[in-house]
């Protein structure tokens, strides 16, 4: 008996996995389908690799590069600011201030980007002048609105309203995530409704809307190609290809701003990756000290020390 307990436990022990053919077959055509991509990047003379680098960073690349960056930083600043403002307003009890927010939303969410920016481009002949003053009334200030709004503010203009209609559902989102008990505790304590924002809901949103609001980012470095609309000639793509142009070389250039693009889009990848870990730091926290409670019990459970068992919960 115990002979044939052994050789069972011995079957046990060598088991073989169940062969996959499959997987294997699934991974070599796909290794070979890389390596032929590789080879045509590397090996096809149309790419024209010498000159992509010859021009990487060459002062006119690197000048549309920092343009571009500048697009993206202060219309994802300026949009943000408009989505908190909208997203406050969606959740705002005065009608006035939730049908504004959300016919914003419903504008600017329903129409394409390239439209809007478009739309932009002719504010300077939709409106010739601006004026501040009483509505149906006199006017104290009146400015050429072309002396005051150039073509980049009009770019950071259009990217930004467009870009907040998108952040506020996403705020709107995060703001809906605290439980409403923060809210009424914090009211308890005789917190102001903007204290209580500030102070209480927003850092505890920010772990839902960090997320979506980097690849919002990521994807704003790439919208600012569209800016050709208005138009805005400084940002990467338009620089490019109007260099490739120039030399009968278009395929490098562009390589050259899709090199760009990749390693600002994985700097950005790696910030946003640091924010996530900055916000989430306190759930971490909270399920490592339940683990290590969760090992304690277990120990003294293997321990045979106590008659009880200690998962067992009394209330007395």
């Amino acid at each position: 008996m115990s002979g044939s307990a052994s050789k069972l436990d011995n079957s046990v022990l060598t088991a073989r996995p169940v062969p996959h053919p499959g997987r294997w077959v699934s991974a070599i055509v796909v290794a070979i389908f890389a390596a032929m991509v590789i080879h045509g990047l590397i090996y096809n003379p149309n790419y024209q690799w010498g000159i992509a680098f010859q021009w990487l960073f060459s002062n006119t690349v690197l000048t549309a590069v920092k343009y571009t960056l500048i697009l993206t930083v202060l219309s994802m600043l300026l949009g943000t600011a408009i989505a908190i403002a909208t997203a406050i307003m969606r959740q705002s009890p005065n009608p006035v201030l939730r049908s504004v927010s959300w016919f914003y939303i419903w504008l600017f969410r329903g129409t394409p980007v390239y439209t809007q920016l478009i739309f932009w481009s002719l504010l300077p002949i939709i409106y010739p002048t601006f004026s501040l003053g009483i509505p149906f009334g006199p006017e104290f200030i009146t400015f050429e609105t072309d002396a005051v709004v150039g073509l980049f503010w009009i770019a950071v203009l259009g990217l930004s309203f467009n870009e907040g209609a998108y952040l506020a559902e996403i705020f709107r989102a995060g703001l809906n995530s605290v439980d409403n008990g923060q809210w009424e505790a914090a009211t308890a304590l005789g917190m102001s409704r903007g204290k209580i924002m500030r102070r209480i809901i927003l850092p505890q949103a920010m772990r839902v809307i960090i997320p979506p609001l980097g690849n919002e980012t990521i994807s704003m470095l790439k919208t600012t190609s569209l800016v050709a609309a208005i138009p805005y000639t400084a940002e990467l793509t338009y620089v490019a290809r109007q260099k490739g142009s120039e030399l009968f070389a278009s395929v490098p250039l562009l390589i050259c701003a899709a090199i760009w693009y990749l390693l600002i889009t994985s700097l950005l990848m790696l910030i946003q990756r640091q924010i996530e870990i900055y916000y989430g730091r306190s759930i971490n926290t909270n399920r490592s000290k339940i683990n290590r409670k969760i090992n304690i019990q277990e120990a003294i459970a293997a321990s045979k020390t106590v008659t009880d068992d200690p998962f067992i919960e009394v209330t007395p």
